[in-house]
């Protein structure tokens, strides 16, 4: 008889998203006249910009015609996104990145899990507490993580790095030796930055113990401290332990059209063994490519109007987190993030749990939050917000959270 992956069986009753899309419709069935303000799933809601709009167009005319039809294109993707990003998002930070070293893909949520497969079972890994659900569950999935331990709301043989307010959200190495360890700054869901001395910490500490860092820096394009770091790969002696993770479903609107890449430097080795090559050769083997007509959308954001247009929507969502952060400090709430990430981290007020507070918020104020406990035992007594809204809906809402307390 066939058997299952029993890893599955071990999964806690369903993912955190869809049982908040699943309370907020219950509330909703039974309130047919509540009008829902949704600040919790981080969807954008900002159309494609002209550039992008522009360049589908004419790939789409392309595709009409016997000389510019495209079929299968390469596994890693077209060398005019590869180079394009290359350039723009590594070389003008002043980081060597080649094309050869990019994997476009079709999401940063994909590749962080599908990143699994080029490693060992038996490897330890650590992950952020709280922390984006995804890179607990894949490695649970895959055998990784141990039994999960429902009182602790948490895996047996994960290593949990603390996220909380006393160290900025931000975490440091721990004192044991972990070999995969999933960084994302800035952070879902704290809305937390990492300096570069923290980074460098964290660099070090993986090249002293062979580790590896998975960072998953799909929120980057929000940074606008100067001081704050785009790329791991910035940070001395991150091309021989990490693998970036980027995606442009926040950046430029994609999270419809499905776009992302993964840089593995051609440096990165262990056991004697190349990453970037593995990493390659499980592409070519398990992904098809992202569409041609996307790709030529995604570089189009690489074109000084492709990324004027950009940023302007990038600004209409900072504004949002603006006015979620100061609005709600002035009312005596406690926020964290929002600064530097379009994630906005609410503390609960008297000590209340984080469902508690959410099914609050979505009876008293009709608006929707994601609760800080679904991302791990450290995010009890926390919301998380997000600016992905519409800006005068955004207004709204916060104006109905006050109110509340």
């Amino acid at each position: 008889m066939v058997k299952v992956n029993e890893n599955f069986l071990k999964m806690p009753g369903s993912y955190l998203f869809s049982d908040v899309a699943k309370r907020i419709a219950a509330y909703t069935s039974a309130h047919p006249d509540a009008r829902i303000t949704k600040l919790s799933i981080g969807d954008v809601t900002r159309p494609l910009v002209p550039a992008v709009i522009k360049a589908m167009h004419d790939a789409v005319e392309e595709m009409g015609t016997f000389e510019g039809f495209h079929g299968y294109g390469p596994e890693q993707g077209y060398l005019f996104l590869r180079e394009a990003i290359a350039q723009n998002d590594y070389a003008s930070r002043g980081v060597a990145i080649s094309p050869d070293e990019i994997f476009v893909s079709d999401g940063a949520k994909s590749d962080c899990g599908n990143i699994g497969d080029i490693f060992g079972v038996d490897n330890t890994v650590a992950v952020c507490d709280p922390v984006y659900p995804v890179y607990a569950d894949t490695n649970a999935m895959a055998g990784r993580a141990g039994d999960y331990l429902e009182q602790m709301g948490r895996w047996s043989k994960l290593t949990y790095l603390p996220c909380v307010e006393e160290n900025g959200f931000s975490p440091e190495p721990p004192k044991e030796k972990v070999d995969i360890i999933y960084l994302c700054f800035p952070n879902n869901p704290t809305g937390a930055v990492a300096t570069r001395e923290q980074l460098k910490a964290w660099v070090d500490y993986a090249n002293a113990n062979g580790s590896i860092i998975l960072y998953d820096s799909a929120y980057e394009a929000f940074i606008h401290d100067p001081e704050v770091p785009h790329s791991i790969f910035e940070i001395e002696g991150a091309l021989t332990c990490a693998i970036e993770f980027r995606s442009f479903s926040k950046t430029a609107g994609f999270t419809g059209n499905r776009c992302a890449y993964t840089v593995i430097p051609l440096e990165l080795e262990r056991g004697g063994t190349k990453l970037n090559g593995l990493w390659n050769r499980r592409q070519c083997t398990k992904f098809n490519g992202v569409p041609y007509v996307i790709q030529r959308g995604a570089a189009a954001i690489y074109t000084p109007e492709g990324h004027a247009q950009v940023m302007e929507s990038i600004e209409y969502y900072r504004n949002n987190s603006k006015i979620i952060r100061e609005s709600l400090a002035s009312a005596g709430y406690q926020c964290f993030g929002g600064s530097n990430a379009p994630y906005i981290w609410l503390k609960a007020p008297g000590g209340m749990g984080s469902w508690d507070f959410f099914s609050l918020l979505l009876d008293k104020a009709n608006v929707a939050t994601t609760p800080g406990v679904g991302f791990g035992p450290r995010g009890e007594g926390f919301v998380r917000l997000t600016a992905f809204g519409d800006a005068e809906a955004t207004k709204n809402a916060v104006e109905r959270i006050k109110k509340v307390f």
